[in-house]
């Protein structure tokens, strides 16, 4: 049965608008995204192979073209049209923290940090470089490494925290496996940053690891 023949409070398009797109299934969100299914199968059912195919939307959002455009049903079209959608996120969610007051909110600064990270399926190490008021500077994916390491090297962190000028800085990386608990590197990493970056009095503010569906911040634990 084609989705405009379902029950009005069954369509997914309908149940977004009457309450919100936090109240849809990743499912329902998909197929709103690919607005018609192919022959044989609604846009809901397409959705509903695509997240089985996958195994989860992070995963869907984290293929590359080729992955992607070999599902039938999808295309360079789509591929694009998905890619315009991540960046626009994105940067609204850049444009929100550049006003400043975002930094008080630690929930906040995850979410952005997880937005930017949480689609590799590789290792990333990134920094949030931030001014005297702790607005924000620049993002900066500094490192990119394997699926479970990237190799960092903290004097190329002190050279573009020099350059830009920073005050503050949030560090940021993301674990491919899922888990956001820092590892005993991850922690000894950070006290190392954390020692040399007050030398050329840039302070670290915060090191958030990324992983599935959660984050951690180091300092909210304590370990730094």
């Amino acid at each position: 049965m084609a989705i405009k023949d379902w029950p009005c409070e069954q369509r997914p398009r309908e149940k977004l608008l009457k309450y919100g797109a936090h109240k849809l299934t990743d499912v329902e969100l998909l197929a709103i995204f690919l607005r018609t299914g192919v022959k044989g199968a609604s846009a809901m059912a397409l959705a509903h192979q695509l997240i089985t195919t996958f195994g989860d939307l992070r995963q869907l959002l984290a293929a590359d073209k080729t992955r992607f455009c070999a599902i039938h049903g999808l295309g360079l079209a789509k591929y694009a049209q998905l890619q315009a959608a991540i960046a626009m996120s994105q940067r609204y969610l850049a444009c929100h923290l550049s006003r400043g007051d975002a930094f008080a909110d630690s929930h906040t600064t995850q979410q952005f940090v997880t937005q930017q990270l949480c689609h590799y399926q590789h290792e990333v190490f990134a920094c949030l470089w931030l001014d005297s008021k702790n607005k924000l500077i620049q993002f900066d994916e500094l490192f990119h490494g394997t699926i479970n390491q990237a190799q960092v090297y903290p004097r190329e962190v002190l050279k573009k925290g020099l350059q830009h000028n920073a005050a503050a800085v949030i560090l940021a990386h993301n674990h491919p496996s899922g888990d956001p608990t820092p590892s005993q590197q991850d922690i000894d990493l950070t006290r190392q940053l954390k020692e040399m970056l007050a030398l050329v009095d840039i302070v670290l503010l915060d090191h958030i690891i990324v992983g599935v569906g959660s984050s951690k911040a180091l300092a909210q634990m304590q370990l730094m």
